[in-house]
């Protein structure tokens, strides 16, 4: 086909005003940058549509258009312990009980093994525990621990029951006072003050100082720290230090730094009141608590693999 002359029949672009074209349609349709939406009701039917939307009065609800009324007057109509119907007397009366419990601030009793353990080490094995608890309420509790060990095929090396009364001074810290009674060599009664609590970082610490019978000073603190491995599985290093204001040659306690003690046990919570741990703990007598161990034949510084359980209720 010439490129100069359209064919016959065909229309020639080159002569068309699209400028001008179409008057006539755009007389006809719809001029969208001329509307007016602000009259179109698009929430109505077709017909209503017409007659146009006022989007300008639509508002949204808000917590402040909600009325506060009154309940219904059949809210309190049905009976006043229905929920026995469903669960029975005997289980309500439990849930009521336990309500009180939770929530009144009353008396309540907690008793925890916090190390039972068996100790294999260089000559004979031996044993250590380490119990406490209280009974009270949420201010004043009465304390009551209990620690001590021993070789295996041996008299008790040492061990000792404490009585407290607890008074909290902090959210998470109780000032204690009270006695402590020592069950082996010789004899001694000891008064005792101290405070035990969580410090930051969930450290949880007790500390003590007693003061026997005879005029004896010595001091304890205790510091453990949860590590969480997973939900179950929890490191816990402990250390402890005792102190002595003065030599006691028939307890085999130097002035000053007496002891300390450093340990790591891996537990396991197949339940939070029960779990058997393993761990290692270390144990070094200090200055003249070194010369007095030496010159009972015993060794001054002792390593224990551990073997025991942790229980709560």
């Amino acid at each position: 086909m010439p490129q100069g002359k359209p064919a016959e029949g065909a229309m020639d672009h080159s002569q068309m005003n699209h400028g001008e074209m179409g008057q006539a349609e755009a007389s006809s349709s719809m001029d969208h940058g001329q509307m007016d939406h602000s009259q179109m009701n698009h929430g109505e039917t077709p017909s209503q549509d017409r007659q146009g939307m006022d989007h300008s009065a639509m508002q949204m609800g808000s917590d402040d258009d909600i009325p506060l009324l009154p309940p219904p007057p059949e809210a309190g109509s049905g009976p006043a312990r229905a929920a026995v119907a469903i669960w029975g007397e005997e289980a309500m009366n439990e849930a009521r009980r336990e309500l009180v419990r939770e929530t009144d601030g009353g008396m309540r009793f907690w008793f925890q093994g916090d190390r039972l353990e068996y100790r294999a080490r260089e000559g004979k094995d031996g044993y250590l525990w380490d119990i406490q608890g209280y009974y009270g309420g949420d201010i004043d509790k009465f304390w009551f621990k209990s620690e001590g060990e021993g070789s295996f095929g041996e008299p008790i090396e040492g061990a000792e029951v404490q009585a407290l009364w607890s008074r909290a001074i902090a959210p998470f810290f109780d000032f204690q006072a009270g006695v402590r009674q020592d069950l082996t060599g010789p004899e001694r009664t000891h008064a005792v003050i101290g405070i035990q609590g969580i410090a930051p970082y969930q450290f949880e610490v007790d500390a003590a100082a007693f003061v026997s019978t005879k005029g004896d000073v010595t001091a304890r603190f205790e510091g453990e720290l949860d590590q969480r491995i997973t939900q179950r599985l929890i490191l816990q290093p402990r250390a402890e230090i005792a102190l002595s204001a003065q030599d006691i040659p028939e307890l085999g306690i130097g002035a000053g730094l007496d002891r300390i003690e450093a340990g790591l046990r891996l537990r396991y919570e197949f339940a939070r009141e029960f779990a058997p741990y393993v761990g290692v703990s270390q144990e070094w007598r200090i200055g003249d608590s070194a010369d007095f161990a030496r010159a009972a034949g015993e060794d001054p510084s002792v390593t224990n693999y551990v073997v025991g359980v942790r229980f709560w209720f």
